[in-house]
């Protein structure tokens, strides 16, 4: 049995003590989060480093390889604008890897022309001649299609990947349409296989590896971290009454 003052000192003593463990909970959530924001930035210096090291992007020392060195050139007008439209999803996540698998999958598409052409190319050259009249059967005047009565098939869409996001993949579609001439332009003008080769390669990786780099850019603003201990002692804090009336006799279980 204990008095109204001694029942008013336990919960003193109490919220005491929950503040203490609110604080200690506070400054080890800001050591966490401190924590895996520097392995955030450290992840996106690494991966500079590799963009450098990996394809020698350098302003200054031209690389060995003349695919590369295009590709240096190149990379400086398409990563600054792919970088806009990938830092414009933040709705979810979801919308940056429809982007970005909508992106690789549009820069495969798009050499693949080029690669199958330059592939020919590299066969024995076959003289190929046409002649209207012996090459073209003659089917009359009846074999002539009129189109003006029929309905036209809906445009297919070659683009967008089936069960992908949409908003990520119409903003993929707009930065390829920005982009798809100078990609190709620059790899056709390379005559040498190990150039297309490299330049091909060295492409996806960049583009893969800068996108994971704006990721880590966009993870900067990581929701605080938590844990069950501190959840636990919030939700305690929430439940203790601001007042409570208790009888002057009344037994009081101490246990907490």
């Amino acid at each position: 049995m204990i008095d109204r003052q001694e029942f008013a000192d336990e919960l003193v003593l109490r919220e005491s003590i929950r503040k203490v463990v609110k604080l200690v909970l506070e400054k080890r959530n800001r050591e966490q989060k401190e924590q895996l924001l520097e392995e955030q930035r450290l992840r996106g210096i690494i991966r500079r480093l590799i963009l450098v090291e990996g394809s020698g992007v350098s302003d200054d020392i031209p690389h060995q390889s003349t695919g590369i060195n295009v590709l240096r050139d190149l990379l400086k007008k398409l990563v600054p604008q792919m970088e806009i439209h990938y830092k414009q999803l933040t709705t979810n996540q979801e919308q940056r890897a429809s982007f970005r698998a909508h992106v690789l999958n549009a820069l495969k598409n798009i050499l693949a022309p080029s690669q199958a052409i330059a592939a020919i190319n590299e066969q024995d050259e076959i003289e190929v001649s046409f002649d209207e009249e012996s090459d073209t059967p003659n089917l009359g005047d009846e074999a002539f299609i009129d189109l003006d009565d029929e309905e036209m098939p809906e445009e297919e869409d070659t683009f967008g990947i089936p069960g992908e996001e949409t908003t990520g993949r119409n903003k993929a579609e707009q930065f390829m349409n920005k982009i798809e001439g100078q990609v190709q332009s620059e790899y056709e003008s390379l005559g040498s296989d190990q150039d297309r080769e490299q330049f091909y390669d060295y492409l996806l990786t960049n583009v893969k590896l800068h996108m994971d780099t704006f990721e880590d850019d966009l993870a900067a603003d990581l929701e605080e971290p938590t844990t069950p201990e501190y959840e636990a002692t919030v939700g305690a804090e929430e439940e203790v009454p601001a007042e409570e009336e208790v009888p002057a006799e009344e037994e009081v279980d101490l246990e907490f």
